[in-house]
């Protein structure tokens, strides 16, 4: 079930992001609504789907965007391996892990994406990528990682629920 209801899930984010949020900007950089999404869908204990929903992630992103298709699942696939590795390092702090994936996500999904314009011979300068598109969309998925982890968490707890012992 949790496989089948991120069809729905994904698809509302990618066509929120599409039309609203990506045109909500600081400096050149935008908020990643469907990185974040998975980044809190993979934070949250009892789920089993992360990596599906990593890849259902990737593969959406990536043919919507004009970034080269593989880097954006490389990316989305890394983050959801932190965030996975962070729940069950950090499993006391969930926010904080939360924080920290998204972070340090959002870091290694630009850094692909960079890596891979630059093997297709895309003039761009590194640094300038890094100060103008890479740190300002680090802030604005901070600004979304606490909203969107409730949201998941209450996914979660729906999809999952924990059994009642007696």
């Amino acid at each position: 079930m949790a496989f089948f209801i991120a069809f729905p899930i994904l698809s509302g984010l990618i066509i929120l992001q599409t039309a609203m949020v990506s045109h909500m900007r600081i400096l050149q950089g935008t908020a990643d609504l469907i990185l974040v999404a998975i980044i809190a869908w993979g934070i949250q204990k009892p789920v089993r789907t992360a990596w599906s929903w990593g890849v259902l992630a990737g593969l959406f992103v990536g043919y919507v965007s004009a970034a080269p298709f593989g880097a954006i699942l490389v990316g989305y696939l890394l983050a959801v391996a932190l965030a996975v590795m962070l729940r069950q390092r950090v499993w006391q702090l969930p926010i904080l892990a939360m924080l920290l994936a998204t972070f340090f996500g959002t870091l290694l999904v630009h850094l692909v994406e960079i890596l891979a314009l630059r093997l297709v011979d895309t003039p761009l300068p590194f640094w300038e990528a890094i100060n103008l598109i890479t740190l300002p969309s680090i802030l604005l998925n901070l600004v979304l990682a606490i909203p969107m982890y409730a949201m998941f968490n209450d996914l979660a707890r729906w999809l999952y629920p924990q059994s009642l012992e007696m």
